[in-house]
């Protein structure tokens, strides 16, 4: 992979990020409207753009490895603190959006709702908090 594809990556990740909000809102607006079929679209929308986030995510740290960030005194701390959380509640994610699809998959919707109560916050929490994380890293940098 060369050095400008990699360089990309980042504002992709960004990009994904913000994709990923602009497909969940709207289908938890769909749901909370008794639209589902549009729910369902949206969702496996957001659930195609959480996968491709994974896979460059993952890609992008086995090529570059560790970055440091540039950031210096108090940024650094406020960084450091919504990147912890940030990771901490992403992890919870990728084990409850899969529990939370199959029991929607399965038909278990009396499941689904009461996992989806706390699974589509946390992800919503998790795709702000790396917009965040990416602005912090981006304005250290310059």
């Amino acid at each position: 992979m060369n050095h400008d594809t990699v360089a990309l990556l980042p504002h992709l990740l960004a990009f994904l990020n913000l994709a990923g909000i602009l497909f969940l809102v709207p289908a938890y607006l769909a749901i909370r409207s008794g639209r589902r079929d549009r729910h369902r679209r949206l969702m496996i929308g957001g659930l195609v753009v959480g996968v491709v986030f994974l896979v460059v995510y993952l890609v992008y740290h086995a090529v570059v490895g560790h970055v440091p960030f540039p950031g210096q005194g108090w940024m650094r701390v406020v960084y450091f603190s919504i990147l912890a959380t940030h990771v901490c509640m992403a992890l919870v994610i990728a084990i409850m959006v899969p529990i939370t699809v199959v029991w929607a998959i399965r038909g278990r919707f009396d499941k689904h709702v009461k996992i989806a109560r706390w699974t589509l916050p946390i992800w919503l929490f998790v795709c702000v908090s790396g917009l965040v994380v990416y602005g912090m890293a981006i304005s250290a940098a310059v």
